[in-house]
């Protein structure tokens, strides 16, 4: 089981990775920073300086159908945000 799920690639962290070499990840909630840190060293080979982490919570949603209001949420997940050596960076777009 990999611990690293998939690359958060939205407007903020593309804009974070260009100016201060951070990189978002949403990895198993159960990781900690160590287990992240190897693992992105081990995937991309490059050098992790730091790793924050955050559980973000599930929102709760309504919609509004013809059948009436249907209610629900979206999963919680933990993200990772991995700051890389100066002058080293992630390509997630070589294999499209």
């Amino acid at each position: 089981m990999s611990i690293i799920i998939k690359p958060i690639v939205t407007e903020k962290v593309t804009k974070e990775s260009e100016v201060s070499n951070r990189f978002g990840f949403v990895v198993e909630k159960k990781a900690n920073k160590v287990q992240i840190k190897k693992a992105v060293e081990a995937a991309y080979g490059v050098s992790v300086v730091s790793v924050n982490t955050m559980n973000v919570r599930p929102d709760r949603t309504t919609k509004y159908t013809k059948s009436g209001l249907i209610s629900g949420k979206t999963n919680a997940y933990k993200k990772a945000m991995v700051q890389v050596q100066e002058g080293e960076t992630i390509d997630f777009y070589n294999n499209i």
